[in-house]
């Protein structure tokens, strides 16, 4: 692994100390405090999120986790009404694979469009466009008489999901530190895994009791009910820092650490540098009123008019993401689930109906099931055991933290992932039942949980001033990658048959696993090479 330049003798975003060492020991001793050092340093403002209470904080994580969930349900169950679309409407299961294409097209293109609203206008109102867009896709889909419509309803469906492909990682990081990012992300994880897998099923169960119509309906009101609780319970998290802190103090100890509040360290349970409270920024701000905190536009600062201008120059600037070797990593890895994840619903949908299964809607709804398990269990490993070994990398390195030591964890999903997507074809191409199939999905699944949360999780620790900016470019990258083998997923399977297809996935799979040693090598490397590249994209984003 790169050695180089030691950790302390470099400002290099990614590479932080975790730990603060023991006062009065000299810098050559390796004693250090057993306090995680809170990053990013809180203020002493009433308006910091860092500074809320925790029902506060925890009130707002529970709505944006729930939009995930909503917004993946959406996305992923439009499969569910695929039998009585071709048999009262005649629109085919070709028709169907076209419009999941569509939908990551609105997914990862609706997320790039949108990335500059929560710099200029606050955060919420990004999320209420998508609600928006989420009742009006549902009332079109439930609405749907034609093949165009069975297309373009899902356009508006993948729109609505963009909140949760970068947004919400935003607003997690407003709430939380550092330290508590792969337990965050987890839940992140594990809300869109919710989504995914049980939102099918359950359109499945509508489908067949009251109707494939009311899959939309459904959404309808749910999406309404989530609307009005957003507008009037989600308070905005966009929070000037840096203007803030601007007159700041450093540790005496490190340059790279700033003094950190007082108050949000002794609720965080955590250590900061001691200084003076008059050099702190905030402390005499005013709390925001109730109806300020709720507002739908929250200007920024720098906002010049309308903001026409900045939005386009904005949006131009975040096509530099594709720089950083961690976005190109994470994207791959992020979107090589999605991609999995229209084969074995194909397959679900398409064979399992058929001998020698033949399993109604709710068998077939069912199979979400292991999946989900595993992905829960994913959750867990990747997210919060993944905080707990940072830590334990971090003492060990004298209390530094690497952005690759996460990357790690990856390696056990790098067997386990493909082994579960041969081991499904393999045995649903045999036409074998339980438990062989269910038992890969379930392996499909904790790789579905735990490498996505890994790899976004080591881009924010490697780039943390460029959460939003760096979930863009892995939402187009996930995206774009999932509509190419949504599109060519049917053909293959015809092609190569379905046990030989799915050793091919699983083979690509191992291989999309397996940049995860390029990037624990030479990880650190990139990070110091694109380092001017991220000052000067952070200098061009803050500005005007």
């Amino acid at each position: 692994m790169d050695r180089g330049v030691e950790p302390e003798d470099e400002q290099l975003a990614g590479t932080q100390r975790l730990f603060a060492r023991v006062e009065g020991v000299e810098q050559t001793s390796t004693l250090f405090s057993e306090r995680v050092t809170l990053i990013p340093q809180p203020t002493q403002s009433p308006n910091d999120p860092l500074n809320w209470s925790p029902w506060r904080k925890y009130w707002h994580a529970a709505l944006v986790l729930f939009i995930t969930a909503l917004t993946a349900a959406i996305s992923n169950d439009a499969g569910a009404a695929g039998d009585e679309m071709l048999d009262t409407l005649g629109i085919d299961y070709a028709v169907q694979n076209t419009a999941a294409g569509v939908l990551f097209v609105g997914i990862g293109y609706w997320t790039l469009l949108a990335s500059p609203m929560p710099w200029l206008y606050g955060r919420k109102i990004q999320y209420l466009i998508c609600l928006l867009f989420a009742i009006g896709g549902s009332i079109w889909f439930a609405r749907t008489r034609h093949i165009e419509d069975a297309i373009w309803n899902q356009l508006f469906v993948g729109a609505s999901e963009s909140c949760a492909e970068a947004l919400v990682q935003l607003s997690l990081a407003d709430l939380f530190f550092q330290h508590q990012r792969g337990l965050v992300l987890g839940l992140y994880i594990l809300a869109t895994s919710i989504g995914t897998f049980l939102g099918p099923m359950i359109a499945g169960y509508i489908a067949a009791d009251v109707g494939w119509r009311w899959v939309g309906w459904t959404t309808v009101i749910i999406g309404g009910a989530t609307l009005l609780v957003f507008v009037f319970g989600l308070q905005e998290t966009a929070f000037d820092r840096d203007t803030i802190l601007s007159g700041r103090l450093m540790s005496p100890t490190n340059p790279n650490l700033d003094v950190a509040g007082e108050k949000a360290a002794a609720e965080a349970g955590q250590t900061a540098p001691s200084g003076s409270t008059d050099d702190l920024g905030g402390a005499h701000d005013v709390e925001k009123s109730y109806w300020q905190s709720i507002a739908l536009i929250t200007p920024a600062r720098n906002l010049v008019g309308l903001g026409f201008k900045q939005y386009f120059r904005r949006l131009f600037n975040s096509l530099r993401v594709f720089y950083f070797p961690a976005v190109i990593y994470a994207g791959l890895q992020w979107g090589a689930q999605d991609a999995w994840l229209s084969f074995y619903l194909t397959i679900e949908e398409d064979n399992y109906y058929d001998a020698p299964w033949f399993y109604g809607d709710q068998a077939v709804a069912i199979m979400n099931v292991p999946t989900l398990i595993g992905a829960v269990i994913g959750c867990f490993y990747g997210g919060w055991l993944s905080d707990y070994f940072v830590q334990w990398m971090a003492k060990r390195r004298g209390g530094i933290s690497e952005a690759e030591d996460r990357l790690w964890l990856m390696l056990p999903s790098g067997i386990i992932n493909p082994a579960g997507l041969m081991l499904f074809g393999i045995t649903s191409g045999k036409g074998m039942s339980w438990p062989a199939p269910y038992v890969g999905l379930a392996m499909i699944g904790f790789g579905w949980g735990c490498a996505g949360d890994l790899s976004m999780a080591y881009l924010m620790d490697a780039y943390p001033d460029m959460v939003l900016e760096g979930m863009v470019g892995v939402a187009v990258i996930n995206n774009t990658l999932a509509c190419i083998f949504t599109f060519v997923c049917s053909y293959w399977i015809d092609a190569s048959g379905l046990a030989n297809t799915f050793i091919a996935i699983g083979v690509l799979s191992l291989f999309f696993h397996s940049l995860t040693v390029p990037m624990m090598i030479w990880g650190k490397s990139s990070r110091r090479w694109t380092a001017n590249k991220y000052r000067n994209y952070l200098y061009i984003r803050d500005g005007r």
